[in-house]
């Protein structure tokens, strides 16, 4: 059964059939650090009950969430040490992040920002903090491309994304701006005419990364959310997490992946699991995922093969981890090049 609104506590989730009435106190413990929200759409989806659902497992809070390892980051991939202004992350020459908003339409169990998003979370800029991202992106000519992510931008209203998209259409240097979203999936409600006129400006193409890790994800609503979006010429691309537990089989990651291709978007990042704070029990070995996506390459077309990517704890950017990307050191750890060619101890069996 879908409820009629999001749920925000273990409360609510109680209530709904989707936790059990004396793990409540654990999930309220994990929910005080770790923000709770369940749409309808990926409520309906869940199998009453049953723990190991791969969709209840990755919205659904869970008392490992308070257990953190020695390995583990509260900003795994670096974002702080490369943020020259808030709300902009500068990592790679010729792109940056612009985090607009902290807040999500779901929050996922496993988040590599879980430290920085939800209400308790970094919020939204302020418009003087708004002024100075823009004008940095503005000041710095290398920019080429905007990623705006977050938390989740599709959050917004139309008319502040197009505000947004207004604020980046004179800045020449800008060809690309990427917009990175659960919305269609979760929340497919959201996406309408007046949200997909949002996301275009004279000048600039447009890409759009849909978040799906399972393919039950691609509900009947978010198939049509998605399809309005191909149909008004914007192109998608996918980004998907390796989770045990959800999608660390082959069969699963093959219906995924083609699921991604027949709704015309184009498979991209296929994520390590990074080392955030309470996520040990999502996280698979890299010699594990390098089997599963070896597996993909005689299994589904060309067209639907994702790039397996690390992102290399402290910042150091993300890098190819596919077999014969990264290499054993001999002590149980990787080493693992970053886009400048220096070499990263990764540690082993995460």
């Amino acid at each position: 059964m879908k409820p009629d609104r999001t749920l925000r506590t273990a409360g609510d989730l109680v209530d709904a059939g989707l936790l059990a009435p004396e793990l409540q106190a654990e999930a309220s413990a994990v929910a005080e650090r770790y923000a709770i929200a369940v749409t309808p759409v990926m409520a309906g989806l869940m199998a009453r009950g049953d723990a190991d659902d791969p969709i209840a497992r990755q919205f659904i809070p869970d008392a490992r969430e308070r257990d953190t390892t020695p390995e583990e980051r509260a900003d795994p991939i670096g974002d702080l040490s490369h943020s020259p202004v808030e709300g902009i992350v500068h990592r790679y020459p010729d792109r940056v992040l612009l985090k607009a908003v902290h807040v999500c339409p779901v929050y996922c169990r496993f988040c590599f920002r879980r430290e920085m998003v939800g209400p308790e979370g970094l919020g939204t800029l302020s418009p003087e903090a708004l002024d100075a991202a823009i004008a940095y992106i503005a000041a710095h000519e290398e920019i080429w491309e905007v990623i705006l992510t977050g938390g989740d931008p599709l959050v917004l209203s139309a008319r502040r994304l197009a505000d947004l998209m207004a604020r980046l259409q004179p800045i020449a240097h800008v060809k690309i701006v990427r917009f990175h979203t659960r919305v269609p999936v979760v929340a497919p409600e959201r996406v309408d005419a007046a949200l997909i006129a949002a996301l275009k400006a004279s000048g600039k193409s447009t890409y759009l990364a849909v978040h799906a890790n399972h393919p039950r994800e691609f509900t009947p609503e978010a198939r049509a959310a998605i399809g309005q979006i191909a149909d008004a010429g914007i192109a998608l691309i996918s980004q998907s997490v390796l989770l045990k537990g959800v999608n660390d089989d082959v069969a699963v990651l093959a219906e995924l992946m083609r699921g991604f291709v027949e709704l015309r978007v184009q498979p991209y990042y296929l994520h390590h699991p990074d080392l955030a704070p309470g996520t040990a029990h999502f996280r698979v070995g890299l010699d594990e995922g390098q089997a599963l996506v070896a597996a993909l390459r005689g299994r589904i077309s060309g067209l639907c093969q994702p790039t397996y990517v690390l992102d290399i704890p402290g910042g150091h950017g993300k890098a190819p981890v596919a077999a014969g990307m990264v290499t054993e050191t001999g002590t149980g750890c990787y080493a693992v090049t970053d886009w400048r060619g220096q070499t990263h101890t990764y540690p082993p069996g995460r």
